[in-house]
């Protein structure tokens, strides 16, 4: 477990959590989400849809949409699946959920993120469209991952993906859904998964921790409040939450996959993430926590080019890569191209 340890640069007796300077200032020239309410929703899932138009990507990957069956009863799920031109044979598959506070998001903003992925690693990169909140709450997101998931593991040949190599992976409430369905996978039995890495994971409803009543500059407290009630619906504020929609309720978190958790120290969820990589640690599951000196939520997206960011995906892309590595005796898929970020 890896706990970077900040350098103070404010009085010990200050109560003003830090706020990294150079993450402050990108943050502050750019558009602020603000408070996302049920007045607000429909506006900022525009806008962000408006934003993944405006990326910029390579031709080096191919980018492909697909409709699998949904969970029992429920409309067929898009599956948005990213390969590496140039490559052959089955690719090991990063299964990624995004984030949105459980209620916005799409596929099509993990993009850039996949674009530079397969390239590095040579993998095969598939992003579930799971149904939003409040209009459909739990357990409607979480049943849609885990059908994708399953689909993948069943079905995964047929798109290239090497089957018995899969790992599951999201930021904010996608890491949330991601960290929920690594308890779905294991207490059900029906498929497993290799590793799961989670950003800055959106995991605990009860908000209890210090940093979940901070005045952060992103993903506030009202924002927290309205997602979390959106997602869980007549369930949210009673004791009858089960893990499967709040991973920070599990009692047991043995048999869980090897896993990757960074946050900011001024990001809402930093007491809930840093709490729950101490509980995998206990519960004897491999894994590392990255925790990063007055960054808020959405650090390195809102200020790719700080210090902070740069660190955080290589950090990243060092864990990923390990988990990536062939199997020995098996020679690795030659990527198609590399990037810098992420």
């Amino acid at each position: 477990m890896t706990v970077p340890v900040p350098t103070p640069t404010v009085s010990a007796m200050s109560p003003q959590p830090y706020y990294d300077p150079e993450v402050r200032a990108a943050i502050e020239a750019g558009p602020r989400l603000g408070t996302v309410d049920a007045r607000t929703l429909p506006k900022v899932r525009a806008d962000r849809l408006l934003l993944n138009e405006q990326v910029q990507l390579s031709d080096a990957v191919t980018r492909t949409d697909l409709h699998v069956p949904g969970p029992p009863g429920a409309p067929d799920i898009r599956l948005r699946v990213h390969r590496p031109r140039g490559t052959e044979g089955d690719l090991p598959c990063l299964y990624w959920v995004h984030g949105g506070g459980y209620v916005l998001g799409a596929p099509e903003q993990d993009d850039l993120r996949f674009d530079r992925w397969c390239q590095r690693f040579g993998l095969v990169g598939v992003a579930v469209q799971y149904r939003l909140a409040p209009e459909h709450p739990y357990p409607a997101p979480i049943e849609d991952c885990y059908a994708g998931l399953r689909w993948v593991k069943e079905h995964g040949a047929e798109i290239g993906v090497d089957t018995g190599r899969v790992g599951i992976g999201g930021p904010s409430g996608g890491g949330g859904l991601a960290a929920a369905l690594a308890l779905v996978t294991r207490d059900r039995g029906e498929v497993e998964i290799d590793y799961q890495l989670l950003i800055y994971p959106m995991i605990d409803d009860t908000r209890a921790g210090v940093t979940a009543s901070w005045d952060v500059p992103v993903w506030n407290t009202a924002s927290n409040e309205f997602g979390w009630k959106s997602y869980l619906g007549d369930l949210y504020g009673t004791d009858d939450v089960p893990a499967h929609a709040a991973p920070s309720r599990a009692t047991d978190l043995a048999g869980l996959p090897p896993t990757y958790i960074m946050v900011g120290t001024l990001d809402a969820f930093a007491d809930e993430d840093i709490e729950y990589a101490q509980r995998l640690n206990h519960a004897g599951v491999p894994v590392e926590l990255h925790v990063y000196p007055g960054a808020p939520h959405g650090f390195e997206g809102f200020a790719p080019g700080s210090a902070l960011a740069r660190q955080a995906r290589n950090d990243m892309n060092n864990w990923l890569a390990s988990r990536l590595a062939p199997p020995v005796g098996e020679r690795a898929v030659a990527p198609a191209g590399t990037g810098s970020r992420p």
